[in-house]
């Protein structure tokens, strides 16, 4: 259930924000009875982001933060004051269930950092769960933000000429994706991982790529 919460001021009444059930999208990101909300001042990591630990083992963060933040707060009703709308039209809102602090509590157990772009409210959490070497402080990885830019240039076609996508799938198999096929729009080329993009679909079959089967 949805519910507006409101702030009146005489006889003008202005809608501030939302209370409802939590369903978890991701480490920043909160449906709200329904409403879509950015958590104000933290970033965490994208789902698909990969951390490395000191010994150099790389693993999956961004999902982990994701399925904690879930098991902590899904289900669970929170309220939020709205201090924003982003440009993706969310509610950019500090939010709490039962009192607490949802951000303060992610910035507290290294789940999320300070997003100090549009904040300092959590920096002083965020150097002391460093100082702790907690959550996500114990491994290393680029800033949400950064990995979000990173990721936008990979999606980009180096030669707008160029647009067939190379992805390597799970197993290693070598995949090329046409403009028009079911799975390209999804496809994201990741050309750390040695994924490319080729200019026609005999440049792909002869790196070694064979053709999406729809």
């Amino acid at each position: 259930m949805l519910t507006a919460v409101a702030v009146c001021t005489g006889v003008s009444c202005a809608v501030a924000g939302t209370v409802g059930v939590i369903r978890v999208i991701d480490g920043d990101t909160l449906d709200v009875g329904g409403t879509r909300v950015r958590l104000h001042g933290i970033d965490a990591p994208e789902t698909d982001q990969t951390c490395t630990t000191a010994r150099g083992d790389i693993w999956r963060c961004g999902a982990w933060v994701s399925q904690t933040v879930a098991a902590r707060f899904a289900g669970k009703t929170a309220s939020c004051v709205s201090l924003d709308t982003d440009r993706y039209g969310r509610m950019v809102a500090r939010c709490q269930v039962d009192g607490q602090d949802i951000a303060a509590n992610l910035v507290t157990d290294g789940l999320a950092f300070s997003y100090r772009r549009y904040s300092d409210a959590y920096v002083a959490v965020e150097r002391k769960a460093a100082a702790r070497s907690i959550g996500l402080h114990a491994s290393r990885l680029q800033s949400p933000a950064e990995f979000r830019k990173s990721r936008a240039r990979a999606q980009a076609a180096p030669d707008g000429a160029c647009r067939i996508k190379g992805n390597i799938s799970s197993n290693g198999t070598r995949i090329y994706h046409v403009p028009g096929q079911h799975h390209y729009d999804r496809t994201r080329i990741r050309t750390q991982k040695g994924e490319r993009w080729f200019c026609s679909a005999a440049e792909a079959r002869a790196a070694g790529w064979r053709a999406a089967r729809r």
